[in-house]
């Protein structure tokens, strides 16, 4: 087995592990993801409506 799918499958077991035992945190963390990537968004969005004004 590679080191990189290793990783990945330590990666997908910490994230069920961390949802099963912490999911409060779990769904802060997903909240604070999903609110940057709509700021990101929003940020571009405005970036390029204002070259097109």
């Amino acid at each position: 087995m590679t080191l990189k799918k290793t990783l990945t499958y330590a990666a997908w077991a910490f994230l069920i592990y961390f949802i099963a035992f912490r999911p409060q945190a779990a769904a802060s963390v997903a909240r604070g993801l999903l609110g940057l990537i709509t700021r990101l968004g929003t940020g571009f969005g405005d970036f390029f409506s204002s070259l097109v004004t």
